[in-house]
């Protein structure tokens, strides 16, 4: 197509799996999608059958200039030439979110969709296979750490499928992951003071939690859980950890 390939891009040109993930993130029928990172509109192609409002973040010049033009005489595509990190991806009204994210930024992008609230109940990324193990790890596996927690407590995290390097172009060195996050209905109260907690349990891996939490005085050395790492408590017992501590303080 003559564009230069700037920002990591790899392009998913499977149409399989691109019709896979776009019934994912759509299903038969939503009313609007905003797409991440669109690139040259070939997931955007099979999101256009399934959704009448589509708006696609695009942060190379050059690719906004070749969609804008692709999807002309398309009406319910809006092209944003924006930074999806410095945009407020509310602005358009509830939806699904939903691309194939850079590897890069994939975290931050993730995190960010965590922040949103009940009007962004799904969203299907494809990611590094890498980090779509380690949002789906397992307590007590070597994945499972800080960002697993905080997706998990969050989110019911569903794998799609696993994509080889063959099916980009350019083709990366590792295979990457389409991963589903369902926005769970009920918000924990104090998700924000919990997530801080999480995130000090974790501030050496290998360190149990008694050390990691004692520059912050919390008075943890009275609980079995103390002689624990991080990896090997699971979503419910962080949330009962941290509510018992709270208590004790």
């Amino acid at each position: 197509m003559g564009l230069p390939r700037k920002l990591g891009q790899h392009f998913l040109l499977r149409d399989s799996i691109l019709e896979r993930l776009a019934i994912a993130a759509c299903g038969v029928y939503t009313p609007r999608t905003i797409e991440i990172g669109p690139g040259r509109g070939a997931l955007t192609r099979h999101l256009l059958k399934r959704t009448d409002d589509l708006h696609a973040i695009e942060l190379d010049e050059s690719l906004v200039n070749f969609l804008q033009t692709k999807f002309s005489e398309e009406p319910k595509v809006h092209i944003h030439h924006c930074d999806v990190l410095a945009t407020n991806l509310a602005q358009w009204g509830t939806g699904v979110i939903t691309g194939n994210l850079p590897y890069y930024i994939t975290s931050p992008i993730i995190e960010k969709f965590l922040k949103l609230n009940n009007d962004f109940p799904l969203a299907v990324f494809l990611m590094q296979w890498e980090v779509a193990e380690r949002i789906s790890a397992q307590p007590g596996t070597r994945d499972y750490g800080y960002l697993t927690v905080a997706t998990q407590l969050v989110c019911d995290v569903e794998i799609i499928c696993k994509v080889p390097p063959s099916a980009f172009l350019p083709p990366p060195k590792v295979d990457s992951g389409a991963v589903r996050f369902h926005r769970k209905a009920q918000v924990i109260p104090g998700l924000g003071d919990l997530l801080n907690f999480v995130s000090r349990c974790f501030t050496h891996k290998r360190k149990t939690l008694r050390n990691n939490l004692k520059p912050f005085n919390y008075p943890i050395d009275s609980y079995p859980e103390a002689n624990l790492r991080a990896e090997q408590l699971s979503i419910e017992q962080f949330i009962a950890l941290h509510a018992k501590l709270l208590v004790a303080e």
